[in-house]
């Protein structure tokens, strides 16, 4: 099996320059030229000979050249059609690769798991476009796919949206989301000289590990994130109006008053003062209603 040889701005340009490649901002497109972050996000993932790992958007190679040595099996997906014939290239020397040309958003994550990993857990590695970061995690923890950890690069400010804790001015509905699925934490950050081209802001690898089970218990999973989604769809709204205004709820601001007293909440409270925990029971309360 070949050495990964992607990761410096020289191949990078030469490989680019081959296929005449131009980069499509429509996509995000931002790919790595860093060595030593392509190893630390390897080391961060615990990506070993027995894991079948997905990745999105491969780019031209750059990270799926190191998953394919250190995995034993990978998946990419890559919306950009101009991207095949070089990924094609640059993974020639790589038998455990597959690469779908596919929208995430649009892809059933489950059915892959199940195709290419008989149902196993899988792993998910990636450096995300920032501009759909937030639908694609929520895509991938709402797809039912068994992934066992999500390694991810994003864009530093996100990644503090997914570890914020309630009242901080950056808590919101993806940090909710994300404390329901996984333990995540900020494994360090990547400087915009480390890509090509070079982005505006800082970006960050977070590793989540998933639960077993989630920390809360819910009647209504559904329900739980329709009323985190009501609760910051107008943050500076109490979380009365917010929810009693959610065009999916039919609720009274009167019923939702009464909920919230039920769960020992005053009736002024905004959603960002509310940890996982007593949405879960306001989610509860809710739903009898």
């Amino acid at each position: 099996m070949p050495t990964p040889y992607l990761g410096n701005r020289a191949r990078c340009t030469e490989v680019l320059k081959k296929y005449g490649f131009s980069f499509r901002k429509k996509y995000g497109q931002n790919f790595l030229i860093d060595e030593s972050v392509l190893e630390g996000i390897i080391d961060t993932a615990e990506i070993t000979k027995d894991d079948f790992v997905l990745e999105i958007g491969p780019g031209i190679g750059t990270l799926t050249q190191y998953l394919a040595t250190y995995a034993g099996r990978v998946c990419a997906v890559e919306i950009d059609r101009a991207l095949l014939p070089i990924l094609e290239d640059t993974l020639s020397g790589w038998d455990n690769v597959t690469v779908l040309n596919a929208d995430i958003l649009k892809t059933d994550i489950r059915a892959i798991a199940e195709k290419e990993n008989s149902g196993a857990p899988l792993k998910l590695c990636a450096n995300l476009p920032y501009y759909i970061t937030t639908p694609i995690l929520m895509g991938l923890f709402e797809s039912g796919a068994p992934f066992s950890q999500l390694t991810v690069m994003v864009q530093k400010e996100v990644a503090e949206r997914m570890i914020a804790e309630p009242g901080s001015k950056t808590y919101g509905a993806l940090s909710l989301a994300v404390r329901y699925y996984t333990n995540p934490e900020i494994s360090f950050i990547v400087e915009p000289e480390s890509f090509m081209p070079r982005p505006k802001v800082e970006s960050a690898i977070v590793h989540m590990k998933r639960h077993s089970t989630p920390p809360v218990s819910v009647k209504d999973e559904k329900m739980l994130f329709d009323v985190i989604r009501a609760s910051f769809n107008e943050r500076r709204k109490t979380l009365q109006n917010g929810i009693a205004n959610y065009a999916g709820f039919s609720y009274s601001k009167e019923q939702v008053g009464e909920a919230l007293d039920k769960c020992g909440l005053e009736r002024t409270v905004r959603g960002e003062k509310l940890s996982l925990e007593e949405f879960a029971r306001l989610a509860d309360v809710l739903s009898e209603m």
